[in-house]
Formats: C-alpha cells, structure tokens, sequence
C-alpha cells in the first residue's frame, strides 16, 4: 500500500473523525477561567445599559410632543406661570421640562427678569447634557476595562504555562500546557468581542445626544422666542 492509499484508507478516515474535536461555546467560556467569567458578567451589564439608554434618548421622551404644544400655546399667551407648573407636573420629567421649567423659574426670580432667560435655559441645557452623558459612562468604563481583563487572563494563562513547564521533570507534555494556553486565548477573545460593541454603542449614543439635544435646543429657542420679543431691551427709554 502507498502512502497516498494509506491516508485515504476507511480506518485512517476513521481515526480523524474520532480524534476530531467538537466544543461549544460555553465550554470555551469555560475555558477563559474566573477571568472569562467576570468579562461575561460586565458584558450583561453593558447589555443592560445599553437597551436603557436607547429606550431614555429617544425624541419622543426628551421633548413629547403635547408637552411642546402646551407650553407653546401658554407661552404665545404669556402665561409664564402656568409653563412652568405644566413642566413641573409632566408625568415623566423630560429634556424639555427640566430645561425649559427651570430656565423660566430662574428667569422669573430674576431682576432682569426675561433678558436672562436664553442665557438660563442655555445653562440648565448644558447641564442636562452632561448628566446624559454622564449616563453613558458606565458603557465607557467597560469598553476600556474589557480588552484589560482579556490582557489580565493573558497574562495569568501564559503564567500558568510556564509554571507546568517549571514544575514538569522533562519536556511538558502539551495537555499540562494545553488549559493555561486556552485560557490566555480565550479571554483575550472574550474582552476584544465585549469591547468592540461596547465602545461602539458609547460613540454612537454621545453622537446621539448631541443630535437630539442640538434639534430640541431649536425648538426650546422657538418656544422663547415670544418672550423675548416681548422683553423690554437694556438702554431702552422709558416713558
């Protein structure tokens, strides 16, 4: 028999069928150790985050529509007070509400009065924004620990190897080596496969806020915009 007819022979196929190896993906988790664990739990938990944030940075609740509609009609009819009673009792508090009651709050205790108010509603704007962006740090903070975990079970793993290469009379046979390797792989995989989606769903919902926030800013403009024209200008004379 040739070497050609001995690889191609029914035992030889046989044998390589049994020796191959079939895992699923929960043994190769397994694999990744205590480490691997830990990057599945902070996975879960930027999955949590990330479904939260998607449902909260949504037009329709930054800014509902019979929220804007209400405060534009009290607001034509200079009913400050009531806009801002209508913004205090909103169901939800909203982008709109915190900004725009707030702003006209402050603007009412104001001297100035509603000279002041563009600039109060730009400054409890900017606040709002910083405190969803302060939501989103979470998915930040996971995408950065990650990849450092999977390098952590790098490390750990390939310490592991060399300690059975150390401890083995002799050459180290590849089964001593073959679960300390494994996992330095695997969690490598692990924090790369979290990291990945999580750094990109934190660029997009910050781009994501400034979008909204930038077109609901338009609208909070528009709806002051009464106010303002109405507002007697500095250096005006009076009668």
């Amino acid at each position: 028999m040739d070497g050609w007819s001995f690889f191609n022979s029914p035992a030889t196929l046989v044998l390589a069928q049994e020796t191959e190896v079939h895992r699923s993906l929960l043994e190769y988790i397994g694999d990744g150790g205590p480490i691997g664990m830990i990057i599945i739990l902070i996975s879960l938990a930027a999955m949590g985050m990330v479904a939260t944030q998607l449902f909260r940075i949504r037009r329709d609740r930054l800014a509902p529509p019979e929220l804007i509609e209400d405060i534009r009609a009290l607001l034509l009819d200079k009913e400050i007070d009531l806009a801002i009673q209508r913004c205090k009792e909103s169901e939800s508090p909203s982008f709109v509400s915190k900004v725009l009651g707030g702003g006209l709050r402050r603007a009412s205790r104001s001297q100035f009065g509603m000279l002041e108010l563009r600039s109060t509603v730009e400054e409890m704007g900017q606040l709002e924004v910083d405190r969803m962006y302060r939501m989103t740090d979470g998915i930040g903070l996971i995408a950065s620990v990650a990849p450092m975990l999977g390098l952590l079970g790098t490390v750990v793993g390939m310490v592991g190897a060399f300690d059975a290469i150390t401890l083995t009379d002799g050459p180290a046979r590849p089964d001593q080596l073959a679960g300390s390797i494994s996992q330095a792989l695997i969690t490598t995989v692990l924090g790369l496969i979290v990291a990945i989606p999580a750094t990109a769903m934190y660029t997009y919902l910050r781009n994501r806020i400034d979008h909204l926030t930038t077109e609901i800013g338009e609208t909070i403009d528009e709806l002051i915009a009464p106010l303002e024209a109405a507002s007697p200008q500095p250096g005006a004379n009076q009668s």
